[in-house]
């Protein structure tokens, strides 16, 4: 789906049509905008027919339709290039629901001007009201590429309308951490007080997990001393985000601070904070001291968690301590906590580390007859393995031979295997049959596919690529622009440079406004 389609749906392009003044200034001089409150008279589909809300929201019949007709609806917005997003759906004769357009606004989360028409599409027609979980998914897709005055145009939108919610408030703070905006962040979350929500310490914990979890775990730190018993009290919770965020960075030192902290303040370790603690450790490569820990929680009469035995299985597998890592997986057994996919993932995870993958077969089939799995996640383990050990053959008849659903991470194993292995038609058939699925690539895709087609010479299937990952909203990196620019610098091709540079610069400057 073309950026410049998806506009004309919306509005009008220099040399474009004018269909409908969703936008009221598009491509102007100065800072360019896309408004969201000309809002349009889009033409009500005659094949759609609309449903509020499902009887029952747990009917597992319903969930699998809206899944089935999600799914069709990506496939449908993913193959065709020529069409708008209105025409498409137009023919897609699906019936419409606050569910259905949810699911598809999520799957489209990589493609946030894409995700925004289909809201705008979905909001025209007749019947249909969005809901808080509707506006919160295009929210989360229009932070990836930053569209954050667009996501504050949808608070107001969802203030009238009587939907906000705490989460809004934090989907925009995580978007704003992600990109290294610590203070908008910061402030994301202090603005749901103008909207008539009380700061509770639940939310200062939650803006903690935010900034911790974007490695930003020393601005947490900071905004946790200053607010300390000036605006909230901490609890337990508080302190387990802090470790979790040290632990993430592998600072075994501010670890040990922060642990010793919350003890002298009278909070004693429960089992999620030993499994942070744990894995913070297995992943600082100090195995005795995570051995150490789970102990002191045992003679606690503190019962481990399936999470703490899957850290210890993948810390000691990866330093190829396989018997240690059997150990706790047979400890894990008699833990009295049923198995579970991580767990198994954890040991088909060890054998690979110690080349052993015919054992990771073979737990692999005792997923399979426990009904356990196994799932994406177990595949994209023995994947990485098979192409870090240069098995690349076998590495791709594991993902023909796959018993599920490949992921986005799936496929951008194997894309990027195929890339530097120099096998271009491979990596280009995995991407057809990713698009043909529905699933849209995210940039860490767009960019192992288009530094291969340079490295290759392939400058006009380069630049193709380029422009599909503008078209659909993401920003290219710095490092992948300089890599293509060079190439064709070096085929004396200046004219494509600044046709790109003018785009990737129209992309930048465009902001949807309400």
């Amino acid at each position: 789906m073309a950026f410049s389609q998806i506009f004309r749906f919306a509005g009008k392009l220099p040399g474009g049509h004018l269909t409908r003044q969703v936008y009221s200034r598009i491509f102007s001089a100065g800072e360019q905008t896309l408004n969201l409150e000309s809002t349009p008279c889009i033409h009500k589909a005659p094949n759609l027919i609309v449903h509020k809300s499902f009887h029952s929201p747990s009917d597992k019949t319903q969930q699998l339709r809206v899944s089935q007709d999600a799914e069709r609806i990506c496939k449908i917005l993913s193959k065709s290039t020529d069409s708008t997003v209105e025409t498409l759906l137009n023919k897609a004769s699906i019936e419409l629901s606050p569910p259905l357009i949810e699911e598809v606004l999520k799957k489209l989360s990589n493609a946030g001007v894409l995700a925004f028409s289909v809201f705008k599409y979905a909001e025209n027609q007749k019947g249909f009201k969005h809901t808080t979980s509707t506006y919160n998914a295009l929210i989360e897709s229009l932070g990836k590429i930053k569209q954050f005055k667009l996501a504050w145009s949808l608070v107001e939108e969802m203030k009238h309308k009587k939907l906000l919610s705490k989460d809004t408030f934090a989907l925009i703070s995580r978007r704003y951490a992600r990109a290294r905006k610590v203070k908008e962040a910061i402030s994301a979350f202090q603005r749901m007080e103008e909207y008539g929500f009380m700061m509770e310490v639940g939310d200062f914990n939650r803006m903690l997990d935010t900034l911790s979890k974007s490695r930003n775990v020393g601005d947490a730190q900071k905004v946790f001393d200053g607010m300390k018993k000036k605006r909230f009290e901490p609890d337990l919770k508080s302190y387990t985000i802090l470790l979790e965020g040290w632990g993430q960075e592998m600072n075994l030192l501010r670890v040990n601070e922060v642990y010793g902290e919350m003890k002298d303040e009278g909070f004693e370790p429960d089992v999620v904070t030993y499994g942070i603690v744990i894995n913070a450790h297995c992943k600082a490569k100090k195995h005795d001291e995570a051995i150490r820990f789970f102990n002191e929680m045992e003679m606690r009469s503190c019962k481990p968690s399936p999470h703490i035995f899957c850290s210890l299985i993948n810390g000691l597998g990866s330093e190829r301590k396989l018997s240690q890592a059997l150990e706790f997986f047979e400890r894990s057994k008699s833990s009295g906590f049923p198995l579970e996919a991580p767990t198994y993932n954890a040991l088909v995870g060890a054998y690979c580390w110690s080349q052993r993958v015919e054992d990771a077969f073979k737990v692999v089939e005792e997923m399979r007859l426990k009904g356990i799995g196994p799932n994406a996640r177990t595949y994209d383990v023995i994947l990485h393995h098979l192409i870090r050990m240069q098995r690349t053959k076998e590495a791709y008849e594991v993902y023909q031979k796959m018993s599920c659903e490949p992921t986005v991470s799936t496929y951008e194993i194997m894309v990027r295997m195929f890339c530097n292995k120099e096998r271009l038609d491979m990596a280009i058939k995995i991407w057809d049959e990713m698009k043909g699925k529905g699933v849209l690539p995210g940039m860490h895709m767009f960019s192992s596919l288009i530094t291969a087609l340079c490295n290759e010479n392939k400058l006009d299937e380069a630049c193709e690529y380029f422009n599909e990952m503008l078209d659909v909203g993401i920003k290219a990196p710095g490092h992948m622009f300089s890599r293509l620019k060079q190439a064709l610098l070096d085929e004396g091709r200046k004219d494509k440079i600044a046709e790109l540079a003018v785009k990737m610069d129209r992309l930048r400057k465009t902001q949807l406004l309400g």
